[in-house]
């Protein structure tokens, strides 16, 4: 992990879209007068003629997607979570997951670290709402290598993808051309003292614990869960099978997200106790992003005081 190189996820996905766009000209991107935060500004400048800003006006954004997808487009459409995944939620599930529409929503500005803005853009709800759509596809990426490839990646799938994007900026967690599969979670180490399921910019947070526990002679391993819908059951369950404890770690409610689809798992094919770090059942506050995330205890020093005092 490059601790001195940070890039906010949003930043990759504009750039992958200019890369994607060169690539595939069936893409075409939608945003909701939010192009310059939600970096989809970048597509616009290359491709004028297939950008399209829908003003503010998330719900026709959704459907004017669905309609491009039954033209054989594959539609981007992004704004921020709050606004994708709460205003506009009717029309994904109606027009875009029930006739399952090839239609990928990228959503900026998740959870708390969306910061200033406080507790009315802080998104915290989005993956729950998302997951229990039938025929969803929800992916939260740590890095800007992740995220470039998934935005690349589910262009070749059919179907409704939800990508959860952040503001803030994150370091850089993997190589270049390190290969992920939707799907299927990445183990960092083979630690047996305990587990941390991470995803989003909680990942960073969890490879940090992992070396601040190392020099305590305490060995866990890190599971980058990018993919929350389908969550990676044979990973999960192997990583109950074969470490001490169980911890879960999401910039998002503690209620519907990370933590309650690992939980399912366990319930049903390994039952096990999984401490869930999050936001516990509040709204979020305003504040700078790096101390919302000390504030509703989210961060490397979280996970360290839980793996060695057992605080829940």
């Amino acid at each position: 992990m490059d601790i001195n190189k940070k890039v906010a996820t949003r930043k990759s996905y504009g750039e992958a879209l200019v890369e994607l766009g060169k690539q595939n000209k069936d893409v075409v991107v939608l945003d909701a007068d939010l192009a310059g935060a939600t970096k989809t500004d970048l597509f616009a400048k290359e491709f004028p003629n297939r950008f399209f800003d829908m003003g503010i006006a998330e719900s026709n954004m959704m459907a004017t997607a669905a309609g491009f997808a039954t033209c054989g487009k594959i539609p981007y459409a992004s704004t921020f979570a709050v606004f994708a995944a709460g205003r506009a939620y009717d029309q994904i599930r109606n027009s875009i997951c029930y006739p399952n529409l090839n239609v990928k929503i990228c959503a900026t500005h998740c959870g708390v670290t969306v910061g200033e803005d406080g507790a009315t853009h802080q998104m915290l709800e989005d993956l729950s709402l998302m997951r229990t759509l039938p025929n969803m596809t929800v992916i939260s990426p740590s890095d800007d290598t992740q995220t470039k490839w998934i935005i690349k990646e589910i262009a070749k799938i059919q179907g409704p993808v939800y990508v959860r994007l952040a503001r803030m900026e994150t370091p850089i967690i993997y190589e270049e051309n390190t290969k992920f599969e939707i799907g299927k979670g990445v183990q960092i180490g083979e630690g047996t003292d305990a587990t941390v399921f991470a995803t989003g910019v909680t990942v960073a947070e969890a490879l940090k614990s992992k070396e601040i526990l190392e020099q305590q002679g305490i060995n866990i391993r890190v599971i980058d869960m990018h993919t929350i819908k389908p969550i990676d059951e044979e990973i999960i369950i192997k990583s109950a099978k074969e470490t001490k404890k169980l911890i879960s770690i999401e910039d998002h409610n503690v209620i519907g997200g990370l933590g309650s689809a690992i939980s399912e798992v366990l319930t049903e094919k390994c039952p096990a106790k999984l401490i869930r770090l999050g936001i516990k059942d509040t709204f979020g506050k305003s504040g700078k992003a790096n101390e919302l995330m000390k504030y509703f205890e989210i961060t490397a020093e979280d996970i360290v005081e839980v793996i060695n005092n057992g605080k829940e």
